[in-house]
């Protein structure tokens, strides 16, 4: 059964090349009115990775627009996971058929975070690196797991978080969109409460920005415009040497029917 909305998300999202690259490989995108939002963060040679993170972008958007028709159809819509999921495999498939078509975008490919808001919860999913994060009452808590080496080799205990920010293999990513002809992402639910809010980000900013940094800009009032600008400048004076995407979302009463 389809639950009904008792939030609405106000949102605001930024990007910035950054302080050393020449392109930005990153992209984003929403469908306000479904309420689903993704960051991508884009590998590959020459512009290639750029092309994947918009392909990746617009497949999810696109592929969960054609399983959401706005009360038209027949029968109930299937969960929203399982849309997320058919949508997460329509992107890998677009990135992966035209990787394979092009020997210039060959072994391109891309992160993804997505959110969809379901009723009183929003839903979760991740492939890669990008991250999730809650912020509520003032502490700001990471949702997504990453699927990169230097994670995964922390969350089995071959590496302290020190050692881990030490090593030279900060990029070293276990899944993306694209990489394979199958791709598996994760998902989580996280139940709302008015007011909370969720960045979607890139790793240009979660590798300069510690949760507590980030819960001290998300203030509860403060514009989220503002807050999408203080992260990236943030990240920025840290070196910026990646590009810095982030998509921020807060919980608000859903307007009454008019």
């Amino acid at each position: 059964m389809t639950q009904t909305s008792v939030f609405s998300l106000d949102f605001a999202a930024a990007t910035d090349i950054g302080c050393q690259r020449s392109n930005n490989e990153d992209s984003f995108g929403y469908d306000a009115d479904r309420h689903v939002y993704v960051v991508c963060d884009g590998m590959g040679g020459s512009a290639a990775g750029e092309i994947a993170s918009g392909m990746a972008v617009r497949a999810l958007i696109e592929t969960f627009e054609a399983q959401a028709p706005d009360g038209t159809g027949d029968g109930e819509l299937a969960p929203i996971e399982a849309r997320l999921l058919n949508s997460v495999h329509a992107a890998n498939r677009v990135v992966r058929e035209a990787a394979d078509a092009n020997p210039r975008l060959y072994g391109m490919g891309s992160t993804l975070v997505c959110a969809c808001l379901d009723g009183a919860r929003v839903v979760i999913g991740n492939v890669g690196d990008s991250r999730a994060y809650l912020i509520r009452n003032g502490i700001c808590v990471q949702v997504t797991l990453d699927h990169s080496l230097l994670d995964e080799q922390m969350r089995m205990g071959l590496l302290t978080p020190e050692e881990a920010a030490a090593s030279n293999l900060q990029s070293v990513i276990t899944r993306a969109i694209g990489a394979t002809d199958v791709v598996e992402p994760d998902f989580f639910a996280v139940s709302l409460s008015l007011d909370d809010m969720l960045l979607l980000a890139s790793d240009g900013l979660t590798r300069y920005t510690q949760p507590e940094e980030i819960a001290s800009m998300a203030l509860a009032g403060t514009e989220l415009t503002a807050i999408c600008n203080g992260l990236i400048e943030h990240a920025k004076q840290r070196g910026g040497a990646d590009n810095i995407t982030c998509i921020m979302l807060r919980a608000v009463e859903k307007p009454a029917a008019g």
